[in-house]
């Protein structure tokens, strides 16, 4: 990789930091710090991205995963719960039961 050549987070931090109302750019974010091992941020791009846009199902269970893979398994739970809720209000039955599944796994 040259100087010159960006890395992707370095890109989402960019969308984020010139739009920080795009849930999508967010959650890519949050996505792609967890994927680095950055933990921290990407915890904290998902409590910013669902704070903003309560609605955004998907943000829900990756948040979910990341804090039950971390050990957070009361706030895993909490989140998923959220999560289940905000998916049947929204009709989405697939993302609900996926959830749903990965609350009964964590006991």
């Amino acid at each position: 990789m040259t100087q010159t050549t960006k890395s992707r987070r370095e890109i989402l931090e960019g969308f984020v930091q010139s739009n920080p109302s795009d849930a999508f750019a967010r959650y890519g974010l949050a996505l792609e710090c967890a994927k680095l091992g950055d933990d921290s941020a990407a915890s904290e791009h998902f409590r910013q991205l669902l704070a903003a846009h309560p609605e955004y199902v998907a943000g829900y269970f990756q948040f979910g995963q990341l804090l039950a893979q971390l050990g957070q398994i009361p706030q895993a739970k909490q989140i998923l719960a959220a999560g289940i809720a905000t998916a049947a209000k929204t009709g989405d039955t697939h993302a609900r039961d996926e959830m749903q599944s990965a609350l009964s796994a964590l006991g």
